[in-house]
């Protein structure tokens, strides 16, 4: 129990800007500070923290609160432990009341094994700094491989003496229980019930969350056995994912943020020695092959990321698949390759520290020109392999989100590799299509084309047009139908008249728009294209509300990602509707300039980031062509001699209100009415 006074103290002393600053980065936007949300995947900042009314919102999924609940939600705490944390940082004492033996048996598990974590990373400390056989054994070891002193106390390095069960019975001794023991992973139960040490005569390398708990160790062997595994992390439990965990980042994180830049290299030693170069903002993968979870932790703070190679071309080439996931996660990567035979490590403590930030200054290239250095420097002249390193270069190249960077680097690698630039950006759209769909939708879109093969009646075939104007009409249903295939689980943001910015999902704009005129598609096949598509909307709109009743269902079906099921039409009946859907898909008519938007003044790539542009536009030049089409069937009816003055009237009365509708259309996008 914690005195009301204290919490009072706290709540009054705090600003949440400073609590939430050591957790992820914000940048000021008028009054408030933006950032992405640490509590869901964005990519658009939507988390709005107000330091006036001390509080914070994320708009896109809806967590909300003040400095101590972003505390317990973000470093999954209970109210006490993160009331605890953020009066450390005002320097306010809190202090628990005397618990009942109760309310020990119900404390929380996950607070329970952080303590044992802790009293670990303390014995490991002291046993390697205060035992003769830590002294001789593991801090002969460090100091061999050239680590300090300093980071060896900023780091808390420790050493598990040998012997079967030493630090579990010095634990059991001081209190702590067995089961939490087992649930760190620090001790080993054998079926016959004898315990174990996990890190029995081992360097220990403490691993931090964010807000500095121990939550796991990592142990390099000393003894000679072969069989042993030479490191050894704890194992996954409620406080510990190694996936979501970046070894150094409660040291690093400041230098990230004011650095704006996050080094990632591979090992704990790496970390340690350029810690003790003066290069602080520095994180290791610790051995494992780098996750989604990890660079999300990376950008809290940065979007920057500067990635130092051994000079070892094996493990160079071994790395490079992280850069595709940094890369998807829109984030900047540029590239480090230390000389031949060195690591980060023996390079850090071979150079001081102006040596060793010369060296990255002038030796960093951005991922592209790194790649492509690598990959074609291993195929030489041989044809093959030169192909086969041009693919793996344009997949990295068609992971990146902003269509603009994508373009840079497009251009930069068609120079690089001497390469028609359309003949690579065709290769990027086939990939970013390959993106889209799976594998197993890509299968159901190929079996779209050979449906007709397999039936030896059409039932169905695909109204034609009569006219120039009809296929012109038909030209903008095919384009928005492309819309719904492609992008329509996308989103975008489309400014009002008003001026205010409207948020839209790309189907549920698109349905409405059609259904809100009462519209039906000229093409036939295309209409019934639009009907099947509206129905799969409409019912997984329906199932977001009853997931969700009180969730907006946009936002339900985004969280859950939702996409249309393309495998729906391989069932249909209509061969026409099969055949035009697979073209559609398959055409790649979304990942290229448009011939029919070349003709409105709109020759390029309608990305996602574009889809705020095409989408309303495409939906308005289609209306403004209908109501041409109406306007022209009227004026062909006015030639009739059997209208008398009055139905002549009434038609001319129409030609006018029509007249201001396509007018209003138009402007909508920008076209000059002649």
């Amino acid at each position: 129990m914690i005195d009301p006074a204290v919490k009072d103290k706290i709540f009054a002393a705090v600003n949440i800007v400073d609590i939430v600053s050591d957790f992820i980065t914000l940048k000021k936007r008028g009054v408030n500070y933006i950032a992405c949300c640490p509590f869901h995947n964005e990519k658009t900042p939507s988390f709005v923290v107000s330091p006036s009314k001390g509080v914070f919102k994320c708009f896109g999924c809806g967590k909300a609160g003040n400095a101590v609940t972003f505390v317990m939600e973000h470093e999954h705490m209970g109210f006490v432990d993160a009331l605890k944390y953020v009066g450390r940082k005002y320097g306010i004492d809190v202090e628990e009341q005397e618990m009942t033996p109760e309310q020990r048996q119900i404390q929380d598990k996950r607070q329970s094994m952080l303590a044992v974590n802790s009293f670990a990373a303390e014995y490991f400390k002291k046993t390697l700094t205060q035992t003769s056989q830590g002294q001789s054994i593991g801090l002969g070891y460090l100091r061999q491989r050239g680590i300090s002193d300093s980071a060896i106390e900023k780091f808390g390095l420790g050493y598990c003496p040998s012997g079967k069960d030493t630090f579990t019975r010095t634990a059991l001794d001081a209190g702590y229980k067995l089961e939490y023991l087992t649930a760190t992973g620090l001790t080993i139960q054998r079926e016959d019930g004898s315990l174990y040490d996990r890190f029995s005569d081992r360097i220990i390398f403490p691993i931090h969350s964010v807000s500095g708990n121990v939550i796991g160790f990592g142990g390099r062997i000393m003894s000679s056995e072969k069989k042993t595994a030479k490191y050894l992390n704890s194992p996954e439990s409620e406080i510990y994912h190694k996936s979501d965990t970046l070894y150094g980042i409660y040291f690093a994180r400041n230098a990230i943020s004011k650095r704006d830049n996050c080094i990632l290299v591979e090992g704990y030693t790496d970390v340690m020695s350029m810690h003790s170069s003066g290069i602080e903002n520095v994180v290791a993968s610790s051995g494992t092959s780098l996750t989604k979870e990890q660079i999300a932790l990376i950008s809290r703070f940065t979007k920057n990321v500067t990635v130092i190679y051994d000079g070892d071309s094996a493990g160079i080439k071994a790395s490079l698949r992280g850069i595709n996931m940094i890369l998807e996660a829109g984030l900047n990567v540029r590239c480090v390759p230390l000389p031949e035979g060195e690591d980060p490590d023996s390079f850090a403590r071979q150079h001081s520290a102006l040596e060793l930030e010369e060296y990255l200054k002038n030796n960093t290239e951005d991922f592209i020109t790194f790649k492509t250095n690598i990959l074609l420097g291993e195929a030489g002249y041989d044809p093959m392999l030169r192909a086969s390193a041009i693919k793996d270069i344009v997949e990295s190249i068609a992971v990146i989100p902003d269509v603009i960077t994508r373009s840079v680097y497009t251009k930069q690698c068609a120079s690089m590799l001497d390469i028609n630039s359309t003949t690579l950006e065709s290769e990027i759209n086939r990939q970013i299509t390959r993106r889209i769909y799976s594998e197993q939708e890509l299968r159901e879109i190929d079996n779209l084309r050979k449906i007709q093969q397999k039936k030896h009646q059409v039932s169905s075939q695909p109204s034609q047009p009569t006219t120039t104007e009809d296929l012109r009409i038909e030209q903008f249903e095919r384009e928005f139908i492309g819309y719904l295939l492609l992008q329509g689980h996308e989103f975008f943001h489309i400014t009002l008249e008003n001026n205010e910015v409207e948020r839209r999902n790309v189907a549920e704009y698109i349905i409405s728009e059609i259904e809100y005129d009462n519209i039906t598609l000229h093409n036939k096949t295309l209409n019934t294209i639009f009907e099947i598509y509206k129905n799969a909307w409409n019912e997984a709109i329906g199932q977001a509300q009853e997931t969700d009743p009180d969730n907006d269902p946009m936002v339900t079906l985004e969280q859950s990602q939702w996409k249309f099921p393309i495998h729906i039409f391989n069932s249909s009946e209509d061969i026409a509707v099969a055949q035009t859907v697979s073209d559609i898909v398959m055409q790649d008519e979304k990942l290229r300039p448009s011939k029919l938007w070349e003709e409105y003044d709109m020759p390029v790539c309608p990305d996602r980031l574009r889809l705020g542009d095409l989408v309303p536009r495409v939906i308005n030049i289609y209306k403004s062509k209908i109501i041409e089409e109406m306007i022209t069937e009227i004026q062909k009816r006015l030639d009739s001699p059997e209208l008398n003055e009055e139905q002549v009237a009434e038609l001319i009365d129409r030609i006018k209100l029509l007249n201001e509708s396509r007018v209003y259309f138009c402007q909508k996008y920008t076209r000059i009415i002649i």
